[in-house]
């Protein structure tokens, strides 16, 4: 009787806090030693259950008290580096300290992501001008008007297809925790792409240089440049997602302010290798300070099967995917609308590019930081909706100032289709594990998007209107397409967060 009254007063049950059900468990025995009686997640132990189940003598349940012995004080009080952000579950993020949120390492992340948009996004947005260019009387595929529009911009559409397309491997990959492989073999890719590039006189020289090797460079980086930072931000993801995404509009006012300065002086071949120098100073910065903080405990897939089974994840990359059908028209197009209709004179048709780049660069900074109070989804709403209207209103731009005007507009509001889709992504992963792969999967499918917005918008083009060129037709298609994403948008509004404006989504 003395024994088992002494069991009694003895054994107890300790949680971390005390109060916790879902902390680990404690239990001390007659000689005050300390053993595990459940997982980090609050669920009993098998070996214990089934040693219960088994043997007849098994000690009756232990008596659950507040006070804890004094010497229990010191010891393991749960998960010592804390436990995941709010909505996210066991994996890594059990194994890891939570965001910092800041600090040097972490803005070094962001510094580093901004130059891997800089060499990615920064190049796709410079290839308006290039297809001005291709276009020109001046260009490399001789004779001029021997390549179709159509035909030309194929190339910028494969580079982008590329590059979201890498992402289907590179994301996988980086859950794997080959982030630096990544980034050094994607950097190689752009450098080399544009050395080659360089040194091209036919139209399938530039598709493979161009098109390929830089796109798919570029997609080796892009995916894994965005995904690390969710482990180093979780309350100021919008933030520093859009400042890195901001190199991508940096890119796009820098890179084609360069190619057109120096294009008269030394020549195509020249000015690109020029391009490709910039590249490889620029992305030393994330192949020596880019570094993977979290992997993910449990490797996952090259596809992640459930995602096709989640229906707001399905719907948003869908809506994606149709807004970068209309985002491509006007992309690749706005520069030579003004040269081909005589609104601009060929120097300042050039400039078009980057006045919408310099817009674009505040278009994927302020709605990111407004993301982390309003939420992804309010803003992403509005900028695709006022995106289509844009594009329908090309219909009526006649001279140079309402071109710079639709530019500078179109540039700022469609930064958040840019910005933004990361951001969205990680809400709308729960099980962050599977992030790399989920971010992957979906840009690679809005590649397909590049590859119908871009010869798309040109074929239409080719077509017999005003001046030889359907640009009302083309400007059309592109609005339309740009409308019907922000509806889907606000579909998804609904369904995910309610139809309440003043909900945070």
């Amino acid at each position: 009787m003395f024994a088992t009254a002494t069991t009694k007063m003895t054994s107890k049950t300790l949680s971390p806090t005390g109060t916790d059900a879902g902390a680990p468990t404690y239990a001390t025995d007659n000689e005050g030693n300390i053993s595990d009686q459940s997982t980090a997640t609050g669920i009993p132990s098998p070996s214990r259950a089934s040693s219960e189940k088994s043997s007849p003598l098994a000690a009756p349940p232990t008596t659950t008290i507040t006070n804890a012995a004094p010497h229990a004080e010191k010891q393991p009080t749960g998960p010592p580096t804390g436990g995941p952000p709010a909505g996210a579950p066991g994996g890594a993020w059990n194994a890891s300290p939570p965001p910092p949120n800041g600090g040097l390492a972490a803005w070094l992340q962001v510094a580093s992501a901004f130059f891997i948009f800089f060499n990615t996004w920064g190049l796709l947005n410079t290839f308006g001008i290039f297809q001005t260019y291709y276009e020109s009387p001046s260009s490399i595929f001789q004779p001029p008007g021997s390549v179709s529009s159509s035909n030309i911009s194929w190339i910028g559409s494969i580079q982008s297809f590329m590059v979201l397309l890498g992402g289907l491997i590179s994301g996988p990959l980086y859950d794997r925790g080959y982030l630096k492989h990544l980034i050094v073999v994607g950097a190689f890719g752009v450098v080399f792409g544009h050395m080659m590039l360089s040194l091209t006189k036919e139209y399938y020289q530039a598709l493979l240089a161009q098109g390929f090797v830089v796109g798919l460079g570029a997609g080796m980086m892009f995916t894994p440049g965005v995904a690390v930072l969710q482990s180093y931000f979780s309350t100021k993801i919008g933030l520093a997602t859009g400042l890195a995404a901001a190199g991508s509009s940096f890119g796009g006012v820098v890179y084609p302010i360069v190619f057109y300065r120096l294009i008269d002086r030394i020549g195509y071949g020249w000015s690109v290798r020029v391009i490709g120098f910039i590249a490889l100073g620029t992305l030393a910065v994330p192949v020596v300070f880019l570094k993977q903080r979290v992997k993910p405990g449990k490797v996952r897939a090259f596809v992640d099967v459930t995602a096709f089974t989640d229906g707001p994840y399905m719907l948003f990359t869908l809506g994606c995917f149709v807004g970068f059908i209309g985002l491509y028209t006007m992309l690749f197009y706005l520069s030579f609308f003004g040269l081909d209709t005589g609104a601009t004179n060929p120097a300042m048709a050039f400039y078009i590019v980057p006045i919408l780049n310099a817009a674009s660069m505040f278009g994927r900074t302020l709605p990111n930081w407004l993301s982390d109070k309003a939420g992804p989804f309010n803003i992403l709403i509005p900028g695709a909706l006022v995106c289509g209207a844009l594009t329908l209103a090309m219909m009526g731009v006649k001279g140079l100032g309402a071109i710079v005007v639709v530019a500078i507009l179109f540039g700022f509001f469609s930064g958040v289709f840019i910005a933004l889709p990361t951001v969205c992504y990680i809400v709308l992963t729960k099980d962050k594990s599977r992030l790399g792969s989920r971010i992957g999967m979906g840009y690679a499918f809005l590649g397909l998007a590049t590859l119908i917005g871009g010869p798309g918008g040109g074929a239409i083009l080719q077509q017999t209107g005003h001046g030889g060129h359907n640009w009302t037709g083309m400007w059309t298609f592109g609005g339309i397409m740009l409308l019907v994403s922000g509806v889907l948008f606000i579909v998804l509004r609904g369904w995910k967060f309610g139809v309440k404006l003043t909900t945070k989504a």
